[in-house]
Order: C-alpha cells, then structure tokens, then sequence
C-alpha cells in the first residue's frame, strides 16, 4: 500500500448549494467542486455564487471546474477569491496545458480514459495534478459511467509522480473497492452522492466517505 493512499482525499464535485457545501464539509470532505460549464447539469455562475462560496470554511479546497475555456477565462476563474484551483475537465491539450502552467496557477487536468492508449498522455499535461475519468461518449464528466477500475490501477502503478484523483461512477456501494483496487490520492464524486442533478443527499455523501476512509482498514 502507498503511503499516499493511506488517506485518499475526497471531493464532491457538482455542488450548487450552500447547504450541500457545509454538509460536504461538516462530513469531511477535503474539496469541493462548483462545475462552471453551461453545458453541464450542475452549473452555476461564479459571479453569482462566488459571495457564499467565499465564506466556506478554510482548509477545504475549492475547485472550479471548467470546459473548454478560453485562457482568458480560465486564468481570470483562476484569481477568483472564491477559486483555490481550477480542474480543466475538456479538450484542453498539452499546448494549453503548458500555457496556463506558466503562469504559475495549480491546476488540474482530467483525462478520459478510453483504453491503453490513453495512460500515454497522462504525465503530458504540465501538472502533476491528474483525474481519471470515464470515458462516456461525448459527456464531461458526471454522467455516472463507471472507470475502467484496471486500466486506472495501470495509470498509478505506470505514473507515481502524478497525484492521481479517481472519478467516474463512484458511489457509496463501489468506492472502497475501487480506493483499495487503484490505490488514488484521491477520489471524485458527484452523482453517486446526489438525490437529483446538483442537488447532494446527506446520508449518501456521509456513506461514501466513509467508505473511501475504511478502504484502508
């Protein structure tokens, strides 16, 4: 077992209310995602949120998740007194990757994975900040699909410089098994916990993690 692994963080992605947060984080969530993406189910606008999401808590990391953003945007999001680090959960490739590193912002990518090929690409994005992702078609992110539990595995045991997130299809039921299969710094969730899109259900955000903290016991 690594050491790393010993105390998986966790994230619930796709919070869109205060209440969700301060339970997320009375729970014992170590991040939190706010997906600022149109396209996504679990969007919010930052510039109208931003003044609860400011009053959060400290020592919980605050991500915003974005799509395909223009550097502009993204370096801006970056700034944001609401925004501890930006999650880039699109297209964005190594060249854009590179571009944003310098300017010194923490950042991270998230990488769909397909198939073998995919664990290539991993160490290319200028961060040692890394999701894995499933592969659902056309969908960023939240779509429930279930990760290639193997292949992630793969992507560690071939990457042990990159601190690496487990996502895609996560739930209470599942993720113990997949901490103790893929061994990740952390995991991801944000269906899995949820009574409705955006909308989070306490006693399965506090069943899961729980069940990511027992994996190790």
């Amino acid at each position: 077992m690594s050491i790393t692994s010993i105390c998986t963080r966790v994230k619930i992605c796709g919070i869109t209310r205060e209440q969700d947060a301060l339970e997320a984080i009375a729970l014992g969530a170590d991040a939190l995602g706010f997906n600022l993406y149109p396209g996504s189910k679990r969007f919010i606008p930052l510039e109208r949120d931003a003044p609860w999401i400011v009053t959060l808590p400290p020592f919980v990391t605050r991500v915003a998740v974005v799509v395909n953003a223009t550097l502009e945007d993204a370096l801006k999001i970056a700034d944001h007194p609401a925004i501890d680090i930006v999650q880039f959960h699109g297209d964005e490739d190594e060249a854009y990757c590179a571009a944003f590193a310098k300017s010194g912002r923490p950042f991270i990518k998230a990488l769909r994975l397909k198939d073998a090929s995919s664990i290539g690409a991993a160490s290319g994005f200028s961060t040692r900040n890394l999701l894995l992702d499933a592969h659902a078609g056309a969908a960023y992110g939240g779509s429930g699909t279930l990760i290639d539990l193997a292949l992630a595995a793969e992507c560690v045991a071939k990457c042990p410089a990159l601190r690496i997130a487990l996502a895609g299809g996560l739930k209470p039921e599942n993720v113990g098994d997949a901490v103790q299969r893929v061994q990740p710094y952390a995991v991801d969730v944000a269906s899995g916990v949820e009574s409705a899109p955006g909308v989070k259900d306490r006693e399965k955000m506090a069943a899961f993690i729980d069940a990511a903290g027992k994996a190790h016991q």
